[in-house]
């Protein structure tokens, strides 16, 4: 698991700074400053910035990259164990495979209802049949194992 470092710093210092104001705050409550509650708000408020910056650094996860793939938006996905991304109409053939898999490899799973924790992505594109008439074309698929992580390019 990968932190990023400008958060890790920035917790840091957002958790100095808490502290030199939590002490600030007791020495305000000690000599009866007016501001002394406006402190509190300001002590905790920082004090949790600090603490969702460290979280947020050690839970971050970049996105996965494959060679020769194109981003593309999911259009459908059923929470379980079927997620469809819609492919550009000029995309080329041989992008296929990689962005298929692109969009597997960058499936979560926490959440997911499906039990066997295999998830199918597949890649289509609508074509036009006839005026007003319009169909969907698969043009690759994909089987996610969310338990091990493997990804399947299906025939």
């Amino acid at each position: 698991m990968r932190a990023d470092p400008l958060l890790l710093t920035a917790g840091e210092w957002l958790g100095i700074a808490g502290a030199a104001l939590l002490v600030l705050t007791l020495v305000g409550f000690l000599l009866r400053w007016g501001i002394r509650f406006r402190l509190v708000g300001v002590t905790s408020f920082t004090v949790l910035l600090s603490l969702s910056c460290l979280a947020f650094a050690v839970s971050y996860a970049p996105r996965a990259k494959v060679d020769g793939a194109v981003s593309v938006p999911v259009v459908y996905d059923n929470g379980s164990d079927l997620v469809i991304a819609a492919a550009p109409a000029d995309l080329a053939p041989e992008a296929f495979g990689p962005t298929v898999q692109q969009v597997a490899l960058n499936l979560r799973g926490g959440g997911r209802k499906g039990d066997q924790g295999i998830v199918y992505v597949r890649l289509r594109r609508v074509e036009a049949q006839a005026p007003g008439l319009d169909r969907p074309v698969i043009l690759a698929e994909a089987s996610r194992n969310l338990i091990s992580g493997d990804v399947v390019l299906l025939p």
